[in-house]
């Protein structure tokens, strides 16, 4: 009979053992620490000095001092020592600090997303890699254009170079004065995305173009009909497509 487990390395009690509750406890312990697990963080690589009971990591690159050679495995402090918990393919574990949920991978941590080929809900995203980085991703860029004034304004945030735009959306979140409608557009073409748009809090507009390749980044104009700006606010989104290069 073997001396451990041969998943986890629980120690097993033997046959006549002594102090029988010795090895039995330390198993418990590290189930304790196993079973639905948390992490601190995954980016520390030297023993916290004062940890707390129960606090665990994923061990990063360059482990020191007790931790050294358990990187990517997980450290445990309980009863004022350090466990090694061997990490095992398929192991889930929660990172606190990045608060998401994590699965071994060959000899890495992956996001469950990546894991399992999620979408995740972000700013950007890609929708398909290639083996050697080449991707296709989709992006959606955000920004309020509060105070309006002037003959028109144009947005901090651009449409981005090389990017295929689908579309820019808007809403009046704020009842726009001095201007009886607006168009939203870019520099040369006004109300690429819509004209004569609503100045009343609560009006939108779905702003979809024929998909358009830009080649600079490009910021978004909004611009007042019948009378300059003098007050109200807009929220835009950008909708776009980009490609990343292969590595």
């Amino acid at each position: 009979m073997a001396d451990n487990t041969a998943r986890l390395g629980l120690a097993y009690i033997q046959a006549a053992q002594a102090q029988k509750h010795v090895t039995h406890n330390d198993a418990l312990r590290l189930l304790d620490g196993i079973v639905q697990a948390s992490v601190v963080d995954r980016t520390t690589s030297t023993p916290p000095g004062a940890p707390t009971e129960g606090d665990a990591y994923i061990v990063a690159a360059s482990a020191t001092g007790v931790w050294a050679g358990w990187e990517g495995d997980l450290a445990l402090y309980v009863d004022g020592s350090w466990y090694r918990l061997v990490a095992v393919q398929g192991m889930r574990v929660w990172d606190l600090a990045a608060d998401e949920l994590v699965v071994r991978i060959g000899s890495s941590w992956s996001s469950l997303a990546v894991a399992m080929g999620f979408l995740a809900q972000a700013e950007s995203v890609s929708v398909a890699v290639g083996a050697n980085g080449g991707a296709t991703g989709v992006g959606v860029l955000e920004e309020t254009l509060s105070g309006l004034s002037g003959a028109s304004v144009d947005s901090t945030i651009d449409i981005p170079d090389r990017a295929i735009c689908l579309g820019v959306s808007t809403r009046t979140v704020s009842a726009i004065t001095g201007a009886t409608s607006y168009d939203c557009g870019v520099s040369g073409t006004p109300a690429k995305f819509g004209g004569t748009l609503g100045v009343a809090q609560g009006s939108t507009n779905k702003g979809v173009i024929g998909p358009e390749a830009f080649y600079a980044n490009t910021p978004v104009r909004l611009t007042a009909n019948g009378g300059n700006f003098t007050g109200g606010a807009v929220r835009i989104a950008i909708h776009y497509l980009e490609i990343e290069v292969p590595g």
